[in-house]
């Protein structure tokens, strides 16, 4: 990568203050790490500092900025689609699908903050608001399917939901099962993070239908779940059972058995949280029933198949005459969602570490070799190397780095990041990749963007932690790299409304911990329990490992410099126009700061639609600087649009939410609502 090794921090100082507003993106630039050495030394950055190995702390420095807005790294903030006031899951399809947004959504839910928070749960309400029902009709046709009652979908758009996989051929497909059991994870992981009474009893009911029409398929001589084709996660490469007479019908699916229990674990929590002490008895007994028989889905050597047919086929051994390949996705997600123990999960890594073709470009494919039992041949876009047959997801490398983090395979995790760099670079965060992961598909387009590319970013964070949520709390899991020898983690991680802050210091097992400076007993060799009720509403925690050795004194102080100010020049019309909206959505802040309503999502709204303007003014700084790479045309032009048209979209959508509040009867958005009329005068 070719950039500078360091920016002049004036550049960026002087334009926030002239806008009156401090971009929360990092100021350094993307480090080159083909100059950087793994040799122990000192990192300090906006998200981590720390000491050891300083390419791996400039790689998590970097996988946070992607969250943010950042004047040199396509970010989070760029999906924002202000028609549902929510995320869209790629610039060129409007919509919000399951699959594609699983290990991105898991992997950075501690971190998500507002209004990043409400975005998700909007883009997920097109899936909850719009569930089967046994009544309501789907998209338009042909898609136009009556699901049955608790069933999710492959994606919905605002009055549209696609219950079924609408790729291929739609007329075999079965119900989007696994995907259901997908989403039930997600929204139970976020309930218990967030742990809003209210919220969970809007969609704790919607959650048990889910579970509801899943167990539909469990058989109950054996307690392992029946799927027909295209009802896995990356549909449609499950054809399901092709029976003598050609036709294909349900066969048992590994990955429905391994997410539903992965989703039962969270949904169990999620009734205790609730009090509701039966019903999580009852899942407790689904959940434990279904996992007692995972090992009917498991081969000799430890690693799951990918299917069985009702006369007793396996598809999914590694060498077989037939069905001879390895499934990805179930073994992986075994291991990030602690569905396995720790001895079934180094088996399972072995089998991967062992086939250099599941990982020929660093990102896991979902099968290596090819399949032989799709309902198509493996030609066109079904050809061994891309979409769901070999072609790389980021969704399902997002979990795979989880794996890695739970059993110390660190250097997996950051070959997995420095190739997500290679595309973040060019403006290339696509998905899927063709080409065994190595290229874009859409190769048409400019740039690309989309929300599964952020998850191996998510998950670099994610797994130095892992983060376990329950009913009384939160579970610490520290998976440091041995060559990080001290860290300090910027970004806090939630825990209701607390907010956690954590640093490390020493390598090995947990020895000591400290909150807010006072001595912490709850923890043992490998993890430190944070207790609800007893955690502080801002916790500093220190994690002691090994010896302890004495940290490094850091010579700079998180945000330190001061702004100097400079003029704007030959500003084009549409910035112009921008500079004024974000104006007032500067003032509208104050105001709310002024009525105690700061920490309201409208105000963190306002905040990031300023922070964007302010990015665009730093990166066209950077640019005219000669301190930002160019991109080759069309793609230059297209990124530097790509930064105006989100700070217009985000104003867009806060504009629009908030005229809506005229004739609201909540007396706090009509304070909000004239509190926003006073603005800008």
């Amino acid at each position: 990568m070719k950039t500078t090794k360091f920016i002049h921090f004036a550049i960026i100082l002087a334009v926030t203050a002239l806008l009156g507003a401090w971009p929360r993106a990092g100021a350094q630039p993307v480090p080159d790490l083909s100059k950087v050495t793994k040799a122990p030394g000192v990192f300090e950055g906006k998200y981590y500092r720390g000491c050891g190995d300083v390419e791996y702390l400039q790689l998590l420095e970097v996988a946070a900025r992607l969250f943010e807005p950042d004047p040199e790294l396509q970010n989070l903030p760029m999906l924002y689609e202000p028609e549902w006031n929510g995320l869209t899951a790629t610039l060129t399809l409007k919509g919000w699908h399951v699959h594609r947004s699983y290990g991105t959504t898991y992997s950075v839910l501690p971190f998500l903050r507002e209004p990043f928070l409400t975005f998700l749960q909007n883009s997920q309400d097109l899936w909850f608001d719009q569930m089967g029902d046994g009544q309501r009709i789907g998209a338009a046709a042909p898609c136009n399917w009556v699901a049955p009652n608790g069933a999710l979908c492959d994606w919905a758009r605002p009055g549209a939901i696609f219950y079924k996989n609408t790729d291929g051929k739609p007329e075999l497909h079965d119900w989007a099962l696994e995907s259901t059991a997908a989403g039930v994870l997600m929204q139970a992981e976020a309930l218990l993070i967030s742990r809003d009474p209210q919220a969970i009893a809007r969609y704790l009911p919607k959650l048990e239908r889910c579970v509801a029409f899943v167990e539909t398929r469990r058989n109950p001589g054996n307690n392992l779940f029946q799927a027909g084709t295209a009802a896995n996660l990356l549909a449609p490469s499950h054809a399901g059972f092709r029976r003598p007479d050609g036709v294909y019908d349900k066969a048992y699916l590994a990955g429905l058995s391994i997410t539903h229990v992965a989703a039962l674990d969270r949904l169990i929590e999620l009734e205790k949280l609730a009090g509701h002490t039966n019903e999580a008895a009852y899942y407790a007994n689904l959940r434990d029933s279904a996992k007692r028989v995972l090992p009917a889905l498991t081969t000799t050597e430890g690693y799951f198949v990918k299917s069985i047919d009702p006369d007793g086929a396996k598809h999914g051994v590694l060498w077989a005459t037939k069905y001879g390949y390895f499934e990805a996705p179930p073994n992986h997600d075994a291991i990030a969602f602690r569905v396995v123990d720790d001895a079934q999960a180094e088996k399972i890594y072995s089998k991967i570490a062992s086939l250099p073709g599941l990982r020929l470009h660093d990102f896991v494919l979902p099968n290596f070799p090819s399949y032989d039992d799709m309902y198509e041949k493996p030609e066109g876009e079904w050809t061994y190397g891309r979409w769901v047959n070999g072609g790389h997801w980021s969704s399902c490398e997002a979990r795979m780095i989880l794996a890695y983090y739970r059993l110390g395979k660190f250097e997996d995790a950051r070959r997995s990041m420095l190739r997500l760099l290679s595309f973040a670079s060019r403006f290339r965060l696509d998905n899927p990749l063709a080409k065994f992961g190595s290229e874009v598909t859409q190769t048409n387009e400019p740039i690309n963007l989309c929300y599964d590319a952020f998850g191996p970013a998510a998950a670099f964070m994610r797994g130095l932690f892992e983060y376990l949520y329950t009913a009384d709390g939160l579970t610490l899991i520290p998976h440091i790299p041995p060559d990080i020898a001290q860290l300090d983690q910027f970004n806090p991680v939630r825990l209701g409304k607390k907010k956690i802050y954590l640093s490390t210091i020493g390598t090995g097992p947990v020895t000591a911990v400290k909150v807010n400076g006072k001595p912490w007993q709850k923890f043992d060799q490998t993890s430190v329990s944070l207790s609800y009720d007893l955690t502080p509403d801002s916790a500093k925690v220190e994690i002691v490992l090994g010896e302890g050795k004495v940290p490094v004194k850091f010579k700079l102080t998180k945000g330190a410099g001061e702004r100097a100010e400079i003029k704007k020049k030959n500003l084009p019309p549409e910035l112009a126009a921008l500079d004024k909206r974000a104006a007032k959505l500067r003032d509208f802040g104050k105001r709310l700061a002024k009525a105690k309503l700061a920490d309201t999502y409208e105000a963190a709204h306002a905040q990031l639609a300023v922070d964007c303007v302010a990015t665009l003014h730093v990166r066209r700084q950077l640019q005219t600087a000669g301190q930002l790479a160019a991109l080759p045309e069309p793609s230059q032009g297209a990124a530097d649009k790509s930064y105006t048209g989100t700070g217009a979209r985000l104003c867009d959508g806060l504009e629009t939410l908030l005229k809506n509040y005229q004739t609201t009867a909540d007396p706090t958005r009509q304070k909000i609502y004239k509190l926003w009329l006073a603005s800008g005068r």
